[in-house]
């Protein structure tokens, strides 16, 4: 099997919960390559019986994940009494798996999903990026930080929500909440 990593900014802003098979609307560069090697692989799979398939995953976080995400940079800097930058006002709205969680659906995938399938890997706790990092200062018990707001990326969708119903089908389903997961990262 040839399972391919995507991600949610194939649909762009999403207002509502999307399925796996709702219309692409790539806004950025990156977003229509995306989507141009999903739409090749599914199209290779459908025609030739090329064994892929697609994934597509939530913001994934936890310990040793690389320092400029959001989640460690905001620990960082947060321990260190610096300030949280935010785009825009923060409003971004994303869902945030632990990795764990995602390894566990990977497994699921690479041994009962379907070829030729696509799976979203999600939570269903949509949160804005400024509750975010209100919740790890919370947890590093913090009631003052500074926080300075910059423009907004040109292109930056609002909100991404993925609907999780083939995955589930595979009996999968996230184990860890963000709450005990960003605890778990604070604490590495």
């Amino acid at each position: 099997k040839f399972v391919n990593f995507s991600t949610p900014e194939v649909y762009g802003d999403t207002l509502k919960i999307v399925d796996e098979n709702d219309n692409f609307n790539p806004s950025t560069p990156y977003a229509i390559s995306r989507t141009a090697a999903d739409t090749y692989l599914k199209k290779l799979s459908n025609l030739n019986g090329f064994p892929a398939i697609i994934t597509r995953t939530a913001n994934v976080y936890g310990p040793y994940q690389d320092l400029y995400r959001v989640i460690p940079r905001t620990i960082i800097n947060l321990v260190r009494k610096k300030k949280i930058e935010l785009d825009g006002q923060g409003q971004v709205i994303r869902s945030f798996i632990h990795i764990d969680d995602v390894n566990k659906a990977l497994y699921k995938i690479l041994y009962k999903g379907k070829i030729g399938e696509t799976y979203h890997i999600s939570t269903d706790e949509f949160v804005t990026i400024k509750t975010l990092c209100l919740q790890i200062a919370k947890i590093l018990e913090l009631k003052k930080f500074k926080v300075v707001y910059r423009k907004e990326r040109l292109g930056k969708d609002k909100r991404y929500k993925l609907g999780t119903k083939k995955i589930k089908k595979l009996n999968w389903r996230y184990q860890i909440s963000l709450k005990d997961g960003l605890n778990d990262t604070v604490r590495w």
